[in-house]
C-alpha cells in the first residue's frame, strides 16, 4: 500500500515506518517544511495547512503527530502547543483527506489513555467516558477534531496508546538509563497502576489494526494487565540486575514536574478490549518480557 505518516521520526513512528518498508509498503511523510522528495508531502498543523494533492493515491494514512507531553515543564504556552499540535493538526488532516476525489480508506490517528483520566484501581476499557483533566479534555477533542475524515466515509480508528515500554524513546526511555545506574525506584507511592505496551506489541498492533476492515473507533493500545508502579520498579530491578531502591517521593516529583506530576502520580487501569476482541494477540503481555524485549 501507498501510506502517508506524520510523526514519523518519533518513536513509533520510525518504528513502524521501518516496519511498514521490509513488507514493501510505500511511505508518504508529512513534513513541516517544503517537500524536498517526490515521497514527501509538506504540512504545517499550526496554520492547519496540508498539500493534499500530494495524499492522493495513498490507501491509508497513520497520524502520530505531536508534542511530547513530559517534554517540557507545562507552562501555559507549553499547555497550548499540546493541545494544538495533535486537535489543529488532526484538523487539518481530516478535511485535506475528506476533500480527496478518492479519499484513503482508512485514517489511523494515534491518540492517548489520557482519555480517561485517573481512574485509580478502577479497570475501564473503550466504553469508559472521558475522565477529567487537562490531558483527558485535550484526547477528547482530539478525537472529535477528525470528524471531517468520519463523516466522508473514511474508516476511522483512535489508537488510544498506554506507556510505550522501549528504551529508545518515550518516557521509559528515561527510566533505562536510571535504572541501568542503580537509581531506579518507585515513584510516590508506587500504587499507581501504569498501562504499558511493548514496542514491538504496539507496531504489531498499529498493523493489525491498518489491516482489519471491521474496526474503527477507539481501541485501547495497552498490555491486557496493568501493573503497579511499585511491580514495574520490582520489574525493572529483575531484568537489568540492578537495585531499585531509590524511591522519588511524591513532593520532589510535584516540585520538578509542576501539574504534569499529577498524571505521573496518577493511576490508569486500562484494557485492550477491543483490540483482543479483534484477534489480536500480544508478544509479550507481561511487564517482564516487555522490559526484556526494550532492553
Amino acid at each position: 500500500m501507498r501510506i502517508a505518516i506524520t510523526g514519523s521520526t518519533g518513536l513509533i513512528g520510525t518504528a513502524l515506518g521501518r516496519s511498514l518498508r521490509a513488507d514493501g509498503h510505500e511511505l508518504v511523510p508529512l513534513v513541516r517544511r517544503p517537500a524536498r522528495t517526490a515521497d514527501e508531502v509538506e504540512w504545517d498543523p499550526r496554520r492547519q495547512y496540508v498539500d493534499a494533492a500530494g495524499l492522493a493515491g495513498c490507501e491509508a494514512v497513520v497520524h502520530l503527530a505531536g508534542a511530547g507531553v513530559g517534554d517540557h515543564r507545562w507552562t501555559d504556552a507549553y499547555k497550548k502547543e499540546i493541545r494544538d499540535s495533535r486537535v489543529l493538526g488532526t484538523a487539518a488532516l481530516a478535511e485535506a483527506l475528506a476533500s480527496l476525489d478518492r479519499p484513503p480508506k482508512v485514517l489511523l490517528c494515534g491518540t492517548a489513555i489520557g482519555y480517561y483520566g485517573d481512574t485509580g484501581t478502577r479497570a475501564v476499557d473503550e466504553e469508559a467516558p472521558p475522565g477529567d483533566g487537562f490531558l483527558a479534555r485535550v484526547c477528547v477533542e482530539w478525537e472529535e477534531a477528525a470528524a471531517p475524515a468520519r463523516e466522508a466515509g473514511i474508516r476511522t480508528v483512535f489508537a488510544r496508546t498506554g506507556l510505550v515500554v522501549a528504551r529508545e524513546g518515550g518516557a521509559w526511555g528515561k527510566l533505562f538509563p536510571i535504572f541501568r545506574a542503580g537509581l531506579g525506584g518507585r515513584l510516590g507511592d508506587g500504587r499507581q497502576y501504569w498501562s504499558f505496551i511493548s514496542l514491538h506489541d504496539e507496531i504489531a498492533a498499529l498493523r493489525h489494526l491498518l489491516d482489519t476492515p471491521e474496526v474503527s473507533g477507539p481501541v485501547n493500545l495497552t498490555a491486557p494487565e496493568p501493573v503497579t508502579n511499585r511491580e514495574v520498579t520490582a520489574a525493572m530491578a529483575r531484568v537489568l540486575r540492578r537495585p531499585a531502591l531509590v524511591p522519588v517521593p511524591a513532593p520532589a516529583i510535584r516540585l520538578a514536574l509542576g501539574e504534569f506530576a499529577e498524571d505521573v502520580l496518577g493511576s490508569q487501569r486500562v484494557l485492550p478490549h477491543r483490540l483482543l476482541e479483534s484477534g489480536f494477540r500480544f508478544a509479550f503481555p507481561e511487564i517482564e518480557g516487555a522490559i526484556g524485549a526494550a532492553g
